[in-house]
């Protein structure tokens, strides 16, 4: 049993001063109004700094320098303990557009990560390889074509693994794609697209009910000829349930827009994700991808046409927010852990600091910097 106390607590109605986080294996027991020492209890004293949900990272490619293309159980496991160094204590690996060998290789590994007791893996998500290639980004265009069910089907029918498949709603066949995906639990988002209004609230009616790194790879207001039109970004705050996670590293996305966002879809519907790529949480230099380069702190394609992926980590999330976006503490922690557990359709267990629910917590200090992590009642960084 262990006893988090000396902190400021966020739980689901506001901030506790003066309160004490117990757990007990991997759970956690209560979220107390006392500080009073447990008899058989490890005390730990967050002296003073903020005690929040661990991150869920929603969309992550590696890390460590290690990619989650790769497929192999290594790569997974690198990539995945050098993001709980930074505040990440459950992530849905993620695909970039990939051969199905690939995809194959990768369930694989998910399937027997998910199988394993406290395990921080919650399930893959696939970006592509069905996008647009004129909105392609720092995807492999070679691996990219339209939704095939020859693919798909024996695909999802043969694994529970996979949570998410984001995928461009313009293409031939997405419609009946999106359907299957719904029918077998699968969350579909729009990404990499071209998408106008009726291409984007078409396939919201069928399921695609999240918008992939909004504001990066769509196409937003424009015009042809002498009209203008809205873009996929227009038609996303438009339908008004839709949700959206943001690259919070300051980079691929203005500071000031994710504000802008924040406050127009509320922080019930805005995540932040790192999207970041193998060399996130690494001191190495070299992408997965031959074509990456990183430079002024972000990943691009080496001719720099466009940004492919950042650096960032759960907690330079959080900073960003805080510091340069101006979102209350409270809320961008909310948009790192509770959000996305709702739209992962994990929040029974997940995303917030409520007895029964899962021992997954961190603690960073005034500055944002982090402290501790505890993911599943195990103490995997501290420095207070």
């Amino acid at each position: 049993m262990k006893q988090i106390y000396n902190g400021r607590i966020l739980t689901p109605t506001g901030w506790l001063k003066g309160g004490s986080v117990v757990t007990e294996g991997n759970k956690i027991v209560t979220v107390a109004h006392d500080e009073l020492p447990i008899v058989g209890a490890e005390r730990i004293d967050a002296k003073g700094y903020d005690i929040v949900p661990g991150g869920i990272e929603q969309h992550c490619h590696g890390g460590g320098g290690r990619d989650f293309m790769e497929g192999s159980e290594e790569a997974f496991r690198v990539a995945v303990n050098a993001h709980m160094q930074h505040g990440t204590t459950s992530i849905f690996p993620t695909l970039s557009s990939s051969t199905m060998p690939m995809i194959y290789a990768a369930v694989e590994t998910t399937e027997k990560l998910m199988s394993e007791k406290d395990t921080p893996v919650l399930g893959l998500h696939l970006e592509g390889h069905y996008l647009n290639l004129d909105m392609a980004g720092g995807q492999i265009p070679e691996n990219i074509k339209d939704p095939d069910p020859e693919e798909y089907i024996p695909l999802i029918s043969r694994t529970n693994c996979i949570k998410r498949w984001s995928t461009a709603p313009e293409l031939p066949g997405t419609i009946p794609f999106g359907r299957f995906c719904r029918d077998h639990g699968v969350l579909n988002a729009i990404a990499h697209t071209k998408a106008n209004y009726p291409e984007v609230k078409a396939a919201y009616d069928i399921g695609f009910t999240h918008a992939n790194h909004f504001f990066n790879a769509m196409r937003g207001f424009h015009k042809k000829g002498e009209y203008k039109y809205e873009g996929t970004v227009e038609s996303v705050l438009d339908i008004e349930d839709m949700t959206v996670e943001m690259i919070a590293d300051g980079i691929h996305v203005p500071p000031i827009m994710l504000h802008m966002v924040y406050k127009i879809k509320g922080v019930e519907r805005t995540s932040l994700i790192t999207d970041s790529l193998a060399v996130a949480a690494s001191d190495s230099k070299k992408a997965f991808d031959p074509r990456v380069i990183i430079e002024d702190g972000v990943c691009k394609l080496a001719d720099r046409s466009a940004l492919a992926g950042s650096i960032a980590t759960m907690d330079r999330l959080v900073r960003t927010a805080v510091q340069q976006a101006g979102i209350p503490m409270e809320d961008a922690v909310r948009m790192v852990s509770e959000t996305p557990a709702k739209i992962m359709h994990v929040y029974d267990k997940k995303g917030s600091l409520e007895p029964k629910k899962d021992a997954d917590l961190v603690i960073y200090d005034q500055d944002q910097q982090l402290k501790f992590v505890m993911q599943m009642g195990h103490v995997v960084k501290n420095e207070l």
